[in-house]
């Protein structure tokens, strides 16, 4: 007997396709940047491994840095913030960075939109990737953990690197905390974007910031200036003690920023968007195979 022949459907993907700028009104046909928010996912998930993997090696218990550098605690904090911000930097440097703009980070998206640099649909689509990003960065941490032991110990006992507010001090001082230093850090990233001949050193910028600042600041709340950052570390470690002090905290400091810097407190500073800042590509989604050459026209 012979098999009936089935018509089906012919689907075709393009490898490089059209899109417009993230700024401005969404295109009817084409509202969202799917592209852009895999690529964003991806990027965070980076940050995430590698961030948490130092924490880890620089705090867990049995590690043998962290047994050398437990004699020095500031310096054990400050590191713990140059390793994770440069985890930052290993993401924007990653192919996926460079296409979606390496936010990596609810706050910086936030400023963003509130900027004008973003339309409030890609916002959204950047913040559940940056979510989502988050957890399979962890997820993939915890499964290296199960595969090899010791490091599974060591993760656990770093609580994956979760930020904690200080039980010791009033809730307020930590709230305070992840408000002021978001508020700083945006600031410092639009300054340094503003100024062509500083512009190099934005995304590099963030472990020297925290090298500076978990001295400073990380006994109240951990400097997590992210929501993403924080939220899958506490899914994987079952931290939430006064979550939504990392909700609060972050998104106010960065509308914060934004209010100082288009009040032009601190002098004129041009904002632009992520990709354009650190990439130089003119607000359209580049090859991936070559993020530094946009691949659409207008």
């Amino acid at each position: 007997m012979r098999a009936p022949h089935l018509h089906l459907p012919h689907f075709h993907l393009p490898l490089q396709f059209r899109d417009r700028p993230l700024a401005g009104e969404p295109a009817p046909e084409r509202p969202f940047h799917f592209k852009l928010y895999i690529c964003e996912s991806l990027a965070t998930a980076i940050l995430m491994i590698f961030g948490i993997s130092s924490v880890t090696l620089l705090t867990a218990p049995g590690s043998p840095v962290a047994d050398v550098l437990r004699a020095w605690p500031h310096l054990q904090i400050a590191l713990c913030g140059l390793f994770f911000g440069l985890s930052g930097s290993i993401a924007a440097y990653s192919p996926f960075g460079k296409v979606s703009g390496a936010h990596i980070n609810p706050s910086v998206t936030l400023a963003f939109l509130l900027a004008g640099k973003l339309v409030w649909l890609d916002a959204l689509g950047y913040f559940v990737a940056q979510i989502m990003g988050a957890i399979e960065g962890t997820l993939l941490v915890s499964l290296f953990g199960d595969a090899v032991g010791i490091w599974g110990h060591w993760a656990e006992e770093a609580s994956f690197a979760a930020t904690i507010p200080n039980p010791a001090v009033s809730v307020l001082l930590p709230l305070f905390s992840e408000f002021f230093v978001t508020a700083l850090l945006i600031g410092m990233l639009y300054w340094l974007a503003s100024h062509k001949e500083m512009r190099w050193l934005t995304p590099w910028a963030g472990g020297l910031f925290f090298l500076v600042m978990n001295p400073l600041t990380a006994w109240l709340s951990g400097n997590s200036v992210n929501l993403a950052r924080s939220f899958a570390p506490a899914v994987f470690s079952a931290q939430w003690s006064d979550f939504w002090i990392y909700i609060i905290g972050p998104f106010g400091g960065s509308a914060l920023a934004v209010f100082c810097i288009k009040s032009q407190i601190f002098g004129r500073i041009h904002l632009s968007e992520a990709r354009l800042i650190n990439f130089g590509h003119k607000g359209r989604v580049p090859s991936l195979a070559n993020p530094e050459v946009s691949t659409a026209s207008l």
